[in-house]
């Protein structure tokens, strides 16, 4: 698996394995703004399986508690793994799935993380923003893989 970030020695990674969606509308792709007052930053929405979930339905989940999307997953393009260390200090190494997904409805009372916001952004600025490199990569293999994407017209 490609691995993106580097360890910091002084931290002990745990393997998380996650689930991100890749959800385009109007040329836009689906993102989240998260605020936890040290700035904010952009991610792909998703996150952590719980349990025995699969990448699946941790993706569902994740959309609806950050986005108040409903959506269904539809293929898995990427997967890479990114070290970090969250803002609670806890050293991560997300073993990351990335999908594509389409949306089924949106009802944005469902959403139930607060620190989170469902924005919509240029697929090139996203890859340009994004906190994370794994999730960058990911939409430059989106991107790439669309028809009218380099080498597919």
């Amino acid at each position: 698996m490609l691995q993106f970030g580097e360890k910091q020695p002084d931290h002990e990674y745990r393997d998380r394995p996650t689930a991100f969606g890749l959800v385009e509308r109007g040329g836009k792709l689906a993102c989240v703004r998260i605020d936890r007052g040290e700035g904010p930053y952009f991610d792909l929405p998703g996150g952590a399986l719980d349990g025995d979930e699969t990448e699946q339905q941790a993706l569902a989940r994740e959309f609806v508690e950050e986005t108040g999307l409903t959506i269904t997953p539809a293929e898995r393009i990427a997967e890479a793994s990114q070290y970090f260390v969250k803002t609670t200090g806890e050293a991560i190494n997300n073993l990351a799935g990335f999908w594509t997904a389409s949306v089924v409805k949106e009802d944005p009372a469902a959403k139930s993380e607060p620190d989170h916001t469902l924005v919509w952004i240029d697929p090139n600025e996203a890859a340009a923003s994004l906190r994370h490199e794994a999730h960058a990569w990911a939409v430059l293999v989106w991107i790439r893989s669309q028809p009218s994407g380099p080498g597919n017209s």
